[in-house]
């Protein structure tokens, strides 16, 4: 049984720079995000942990759960090797994500 996710990586699961035009995929959707914790200065730092832990290939796909929710789901319960391999690295950067942005 895996465990639910904790706020902060919850926010990362639903989402560098401050000028929205030189935001990274990550920190535009969290942005986009109608939560009290989705701060600019929030979204800014879990894109900074983003830059550091995820290929722009990973922050692409990890982006798009910010919009759909059940889609992290999806891709945490997928048998796809690939996909695996995906979700442990989202799934560390959401930790880190938690630890510094919080």
């Amino acid at each position: 049984m895996k465990t639910p996710m904790k706020p902060v990586a919850a926010i990362i699961a639903l989402m560098v720079c401050t000028n929205p035009i030189n935001a990274g995929v990550i920190e535009r959707a969290c942005n986009k995000m109608d939560r009290k914790a989705a701060t600019r200065s929030t979204c800014s730092c879990v894109q900074q942990v983003a830059n550091q832990k995820l290929s722009y290939s990973d922050q692409r796909k990890a982006a798009k759960f910010f919009k759909d929710p059940h889609l992290a789901q999806v891709t945490r319960q997928s048998d796809n090797s690939a996909t695996e391999k995906f979700w442990l690295r989202y799934k560390a950067f959401g930790t880190t994500a938690g630890q510094v942005c919080s």
